[in-house]
């Protein structure tokens, strides 16, 4: 005592109470052998095959590779007559083809129960027979229908655009008011269809209908998707009209539905099928069996190429090839290349190689090698800024600067010779817009002609001549304001300072920077500096502004250190070598350190308290606990240091030591 649900078959019956059993069912018989075996094929349809959205597109593309034959039902369609007094099309733009028949005399019967289960395979519900029938051809045939009730139409039915404050009462029980954009079907009384999307109430086809207008059409895609979305209505009508169809499978599709009418409720049907619009001539698309081959990079012959059009439903003709009415999506001959590549198999043409790899240059490494420095410099809170190549005078101080032909204007008439003074400027306006950190890089061209300018001094460059014109790229760093934020767990504030700096052109390429000083800084206005070296070869300066000049670019009362340096990048690019452009050798990796993944398992701290002599470095206490050879011992860390010159807690000549030993396993 089930219902058809529970038992999880698709019946005509209602889903609600038992399922009841035909009368004449032997007793005993097993449930299987009453219901037969269906096969349901879920398949994801992709947006250029409208034809697979039926069962008999299905069928075809199956039988070209090969499943079978496909059996389809012989189909006499009926002559066209102009549709003149019942169809007017006054939108071509949305309609481009219209047919109406009418078939009267139709009996009450029933959906019979393999129609209904077919539609419940489909996740259709069953209406009514001339609306199941209309479905279900759908289903079939991938073309929409839609019956009307011949006896509630009122004058001619018009294809038209809605007109403002139109309103349509639809099948799914709601109200839809209408745009000036939208395609509807129409008669005197007002709109009875959302074209090729949903139907009218007051026109719908019921239990008591007896005479229907059947209606078979082609409406333009884009009309239907932008009425689809803006509605937001889903209805499987809808789906298949957004993807196109054409006039030819209109026709077929109301001449199979006016046979199943006629065979499952009996009645008259018009000897012919009005129409209005254009019925297009048939498409065809001429192919040159060499581009084919060509294209493909496979040896095919003439033969093999027309057997696998002839297979998809091609037709071959004198002006070329006749496309199939169900193909809306061939319309070029690279259309058919692609369905004879299908056909043929991408896996079956041979691999070639039409190109090559070009060596990589200098140009490459340098661009590497600036992505490398900017993506190292922004991990460390920098932000990159962009300012232009054209200074005043005062901007380019240097002898050497170039000075422009034709200049925009005074503040733009000479080339720069440092990228530090348009930094400046993108502080201070920084600062005046209320930033309290500022950490700011540009890597860029400067310009000078003199052999003396710009970094010159500190890197003693003596491959430019005296007067000689000279481009190159130049990374210069700014940062002032405090380093943290001030919150709840920090209420001690530190200013970047020249060692925050140190510590970011420190990362840029880990193990090779190092420092030494300068007699002499490179401008006024610059206190502390040093000259920075990349394997012992000068590349740039590190340098701490003066109090005073420091306060001429805040003007806003605060008082914070600004570091600066300015790294020449084509010299870096020069010293980094051929033989050291390897990623490995720009990682922060040090030698003999391995990744390792992180412990799943919580780690044991233990902490040790040490007195010593003062002269014994940490290192080698750190030496002595490591050579022990504990393999559970992770890292020891220094936490505390205690001396007393005094001598009352612990000897004068005395230091105390507080080490925490990490304990760590990955297995246990």
């Amino acid at each position: 005592m089930c219902s058809a649900k529970e038992l999880g078959l698709n019946s005509e019956q209602e889903v609600e109470g038992l399922f009841i059993l035909p009368p004449e069912t032997p007793i005993g018989t097993a449930l299987g052998a009453l219901f037969s075996a269906e096969e349901v094929l879920e398949l994801e349809i992709t947006p250029n095959h409208p034809d697979w959205l039926g069962y008999i597109g299905v069928a075809r593309e199956a039988a070209a590779f090969g499943a079978g034959d496909v059996i389809e039902h012989s189909l006499e369609l009926p002559p066209t007559a102009d549709a003149s007094g019942m169809v007017l099309i006054t939108a071509p733009s949305g309609c481009s083809f219209y047919s109406i028949r009418r078939i009267d005399g139709l009996s009450r019967k029933p959906t019979p129960s393999w129609l209904v289960k077919r539609l419940a395979l489909m996740e259709s519900k069953s209406i009514n027979l001339p609306v199941d029938i209309a479905n279900y051809v759908m289903f079939e045939r991938a073309h929409p229908l839609h019956a009307f009730d011949a006896d509630k139409i009122e004058g001619t039915l018009t294809v038209r655009c809605a007109r403002e404050g139109e309103k349509l009462e639809a099948l799914d029980g709601k109200t839809y008011l209408l745009r000036p954009s939208d395609l509807v079907v129409a008669d005197d009384r007002g709109p009875q269809a959302l074209a090729g999307i949903i139907g009218g109430r007051e026109s719908s086809v019921t239990e008591s209908t007896t005479s229907i207008l059947l209606e078979s059409a082609v409406f333009d895609v884009a009309t239907i998707a932008a009425s689809l979305r803006f509605h937001r209505i889903v209805t499987h009508a809808g789906y298949r009209f957004e993807r196109g169809s054409r006039a030819a499978t209109a026709m077929e599709a109301s001449a199979r539905a006016t046979a199943l009418l006629l065979e499952l409720a009996g009645g008259t049907a018009s000897q012919q099928l009005f129409v209005a619009g254009q019925l297009p001539k048939p498409m065809t698309v001429l192919l040159d069996g060499d581009r084919v081959r060509q294209l493909c990079g496979s040896e095919m012959s003439d033969l093999q190429i027309a057997d696998y059009l002839k297979k998809l439903g091609f037709l071959e003709r004198e002006s070329g090839w006749q496309v199939p009415p169900w193909r809306s999506d061939i319309e070029r001959p690279i259309d058919l290349i692609e369905e004879i590549v299908r056909m043929h198999g991408i896996e079956a043409i041979p691999a070639r190689s039409l190109s090559f790899s070009a060596p990589s240059s200098q140009a490459d490494k340098n661009y590497d090698l600036m992505m490398l420095l900017r993506q190292r410099l922004v991990a460390a809170g920098f932000f990159e800024a962009r300012t232009s190549a054209l200074v005043s005078r005062e901007a380019a101080k240097e002898e050497g600067a170039l000075t422009l032909r034709n200049p925009m204007g005074e503040q733009q008439s000479f080339l720069r010779t440092s990228l530090l003074p348009g930094l400046k400027k993108v502080l201070q306006h920084n600062l005046q817009q209320g930033a309290p950190t500022v950490r700011l890089f540009e890597l860029g061209k400067i310009y000078h002609r003199a052999a003396s300018a710009g970094l010159e001094p500190i890197l003693k460059v003596a491959e430019a001549s005296e007067f000689s014109e000279e481009e190159r790229y130049s990374l210069s760093l700014i940062t002032t304001g405090p380093a943290f934020p001030i919150s709840w767990r920090n209420n001690r504030e530190r200013e970047l300072d020249f060692y925050d700096l140190k510590g970011a052109i420190d990362q840029l390429v880990p193990g090779r920077i190092s420092y030494r000083s300068c007699e002499e800084p490179l401008s006024e206005g610059v206190g502390l500096m040093l000259s920075i070296l990349c394997h012992h070869h000068p590349v740039g300066y590190l340098a701490l502004l003066h109090p005073a000049a420091a306060r001429e670019l805040m003007l806003t009362g605060r008082e914070h250190p600004i570091a600066v340096a300015e790294i020449d990048f084509s010299k870096l690019s020069q010293v980094m070598g051929e033989d050291r452009w390897k990623a490995s050798s720009l990682s922060d990796r040090r030698p003999g350190q391995e990744n390792q993944s992180i412990a799943p398992f919580p780690a044991v701290l233990r902490d040790v308290a040490l007195t010593v002599a003062k002269e014994i470095p940490y290192a080698d206490l750190e030496r002595v606990l490591f050579s022990s050879h504990e393999e559970l011992l992770e890292s020891v860390t220094l936490f505390d240091l205690f001396v007393d010159p005094s001598g009352e807690k612990i000897p004068s000549d005395k230091k105390s030591m507080g080490l925490s030993l990490k304990f760590q396993s990955y297995h246990r």
